[in-house]
This record gives C-alpha cells, sequence and structure tokens, in this order.
C-alpha cells in the first residue's frame, strides 16, 4: 500500500518520477496534438481543427479514397507493431489492475501514434486514446528508473494516463479525477496529490505549444425546473443506452480481426465510412465538431435522429476493425445528440429550455454512465466547456441518476471492454477488498 508519501524513505524518487511523466507527458500530448492537426490540414483542408468543415466542402471521391487509405494505414501498421514488437498489446486498465501498470513500450507508443494519423483522417474514434498511451508508457518508464514497488507504479501509470489526457483538452482537475476513479478505480486521499501534481504538470507544459482555452464554446445557460425534471425523467433512459453503448463495445473489442484479416478488415471498414459520410460528413473523426453544433442548438431535428444512431454505429465499426482509437469524445458526442433527441418532445411539452442544454445534458449523462466516473465527469464538463454553474442541478441529477442505473445493471465501463468477465469479477473482489481495508482502517 502506499502511505503517507513523504514519510517513506523513497518519497523523492516517486516526487521526481511524478514530475518527469508530468514534463514529459505533456510534451507528448502537445507533438501528437500538432501531428493530429497536420494531418487534417494536409488531407481535409480548414484550420486542421474542424473537421467538418473540410469533409463537408471535400467530393465524396476523397471521402473514399482517404477512408480506404486509413484503413489500409491501420492494417498494414497492426501489422508492423506485431513484427516489431514480440509483447502483446495490454489495454491501459488491465495494465493498472493486472500487470501493476507495466506495458510493452514500442507495441503502446506505435499504437498511439497509429490512432493520431488515423483519427486524423477521419476515423470515427477519439483522439485522447494516443496521449492517454503516451502517458502511461512514459509513467511505467519512470517507475523503472526510480525502481518503484508495484503498487507505486500502479498509481504513476494511472497518473500518466489521466495527465495526457487533461494536456490534449487542457483539463488539469478533471484529468486528476479521471486517473483515479475511472482508471485507478479509487478515490482515495493519498492519491490525489500525485494526480494532481501529474496532471498540471502536464497541462502547463502543453500549454506552452497548445492554446489555453476550452474546448467547445457554449452559452451559459441557466437552471430551471424544467430543465432539472426533464434530466429527472431523461436520465434512467440514458442510463439503459449507456448499458447497450458499454456492451456493444465490449462485443466489438472481443471480436477484433485476428492474423491476416487485420489487413483486410479495416480497409473494409474504413470504406464504409467513407461512403457513409458522403451524405453524413457529421460521422467522420472523433465527434468534437458535431458536439460543439449540438451544444449551441444548431443541429436540425431530422439530423440529431439519423446522427444518433449513425454515430456510435459509426464508432463500433471502426472499433470492431481493429482500427485504434480513444473512446471518450466519441462517447461525449453520441450522448450530446441523445439528450438532443430526447429533448425534442420536450421543448414542445414545455418550451422554454434551450435545445443545446439537452445535448450538454446528455453528454455529461451518457459520459458519467459509460465510464462509471461520475464526479470526474461533471469536473471535466465544466473544463471542457469553461462553465462552472451553468445549469449545476440539473447536470449533478441527470449524471447521479444515469450512473446508479447504468452499474446497476452492468459493472463494466468502456474501458473495461478487454476485460474478460472472469477478470471483471476479480477486479470487483480487489475493489472490495481495497474498501474493506480502508473502513477497517
Amino acid at each position: 500500500m502506499i502511505g503517507p508519501i513523504l514519510a517513506r524513505r523513497d518519497a523523492a524518487g516517486f516526487w521526481l518520477a511524478v514530475v518527469l511523466t508530468g514534463i514529459c507527458t505533456g510534451l507528448g500530448a502537445a507533438a501528437l496534438t500538432a501531428l493530429l492537426e497536420l494531418v487534417q490540414h494536409a488531407l481535409w483542408g480548414g484550420n486542421g481543427v474542424d473537421l467538418l468543415d473540410g469533409a463537408t466542402q471535400s467530393a465524396g471521391w476523397w471521402h473514399i479514397l482517404v477512408l480506404l487509405g486509413a484503413g489500409l494505414l491501420t492494417g498494414i501498421g497492426q501489422l508492423l507493431l506485431v513484427r516489431l514488437s514480440a509483447a502483446n498489446s495490454i489495454d491501459i486498465t488491465a495494465a493498472i489492475w493486472f500487470q501493476a501498470g507495466r506495458l510493452p513500450m514500442v507495441r503502446t507508443l506505435g499504437s498511439a501514434v497509429l490512432s493520431v494519423l488515423v483519427v486524423g483522417m477521419g476515423a470515427s474514434l477519439g483522439r485522447e486514446g494516443a496521449p492517454k498511451q503516451t502517458g502511461a508508457v512514459l509513467a511505467n518508464l519512470m517507475s523503472n528508473r526510480v525502481q518503484l514497488t508495484d503498487e507505486q507504479r500502479r498509481l504513476l501509470v494511472a497518473c500518466g494516463a489521466g495527465a495526457g489526457m487533461a494536456a490534449a483538452y487542457g483539463v488539469p482537475l478533471g484529468g486528476a479525477l479521471f486517473a483515479l476513479e475511472v482508471l485507478r478505480g479509487e478515490l482515495a486521499l493519498r492519491f490525489v496529490l500525485p494526480a494532481l501534481l501529474t496532471s498540471l504538470t502536464a497541462t502547463g507544459v502543453s500549454w506552452a505549444f497548445l492554446p489555453d482555452a476550452p474546448t467547445y464554446h457554449i452559452p451559459s445557460y441557466p437552471s430551471s425546473l424544467s430543465c432539472a425534471l426533464w434530466a429527472v425523467l431523461a436520465a434512467p433512459i440514458i442510463g439503459v443506452a449507456s448499458v447497450g453503448y458499454v456492451r456493444a463495445v465490449a462485443w466489438a473489442d472481443h471480436h477484433r480481426p485476428t492474423g491476416t484479416w487485420r489487413l483486410v478488415a479495416p480497409a473494409v471498414a474504413l470504406t464504409m465510412l467513407g461512403i457513409v459520410s458522403i451524405p453524413f460528413p457529421q460521422l467522420l473523426g472523433n465527434g468534437r465538431d458535431i458536439a460543439q453544433l449540438a451544444f449551441t442548438g444548431q443541429v436540425a431535428p431530422l439530423l440529431l435522429v439519423a446522427l444518433v444512431a449513425l454515430k456510435p454505429a459509426a464508432t463500433l465499426l471502426c472499433l470492431g476493425s481493429g482500427t485504434p482509437g480513444g473512446l471518450f469524445t466519441p462517447s461525449l458526442a453520441t450522448g450530446a445528440l441523445l439528450g438532443g433527441v430526447l429533448g425534442l418532445p420536450w421543448m414542445h411539452l414545455w418550451p422554454g429550455v434551450p435545445g443545446g442544454l439537452f445535448a450538454v445534458l446528455g453528454a455529461g449523462a451518457l459520459l458519467a454512465a459509460t465510464t462509471q466516473g461520475p464526479l470526474s465527469t461533471i469536473v471535466l464538463m465544466v473544463e471542457l466547456t469553461g462553465h462552472a454553474r451553468a445549469a449545476i442541478v440539473p447536470m449533478l441529477l441527470i449524471v447521479m441518476i444515469a450512473t446508479l442505473v447504468a452499474r446497476t445493471i452492468e459493472p463494466r465501463s468502456i474501458y473495461d471492454a478487454r476485460l474478460s468477465d472472469a477478470e471483471v469479477k476479480r477486479r470487483q473482489r480487489q475493489r472490495e477488498a481495497v474498501s474493506d481495508g480502508g473502513a477497517g482502517a
């Protein structure tokens, strides 16, 4: 166990590893973000950030050509990584819980770079997977350097992964809470300071290269009785939907192609995405652009209804084909679309609530329920939008109820998708043992 850190003999080595992990992760996140923007600018034009504008103005044949290229790159890249690294790929969550945070460096970093390239080309997955993997690998390397214990390594790898997200999106507090609540699975006081310092350091370093601004720009939406009542009614629906989403992610991940199919499946899947993206360019990329439009009420009702089915389907198609990438932003975008759809009838029954507010609440609810991290999600939504008190009461209500419903039905989160049923039960037993130990103390 990790006791009072400053009282330990190895305190200096541990804190040095924390600071170095934060610095290196911040630099890595900045480099990966620059690579993503370079790829988007080269292939889709625009300012390198808004992929939707570039895709909307591009010809249909270009959609197919670029996504086919992304599929071929994925297949070739996966085969090369298998040949270059004898170690099997390990998911960050599984590594933290069952391998004391140990990750294969070449395979993990190679997958991170590959994911940035294909997401920049239009794969319907998140860009946060790459900085998370980079932060986790760097933390593992630092742990080796200073010879940390397994428990310290486990904590530092979780902190490194959270710092990667923090640096990529400029969310230092949310990244720290995500590392502990979602990845480490324990919000203990002795873990808080290392997580905060790692995320703060990484974010501060990344701000030297990346803009210090909210990811999403939304109005300051007010709370109201109508909005709070809608949150209570919509939360169970979103909670159940999140269960279906998590189970679909688990199924897709467990049925990833193997052998020579690793080369064929991504090309077929991403070409299909390219074809469908001709009438629906909103499906390309991690979903940031369509979430921004939904948050400000700029998506037509019929398009909302279509995208709430097509966006998660596109993400699952990419994931199931073996394409590497994250699930954070696609899940947030899906929640925004679902919240927008559920808000449509309410706007007729009880007018007065802005349509974009339903999307913001839906995004928070689905994200919390699928990650099973309600506290980190609320903080992340505050940092991502830059609004601390806007509609905070309905946000708390919808996040709490949706997460409770989801957790009652399904113990896994989207980050537990690679775990087998036996591993899920083993993790649950470990959590219960930690809770009982803390209660006994």
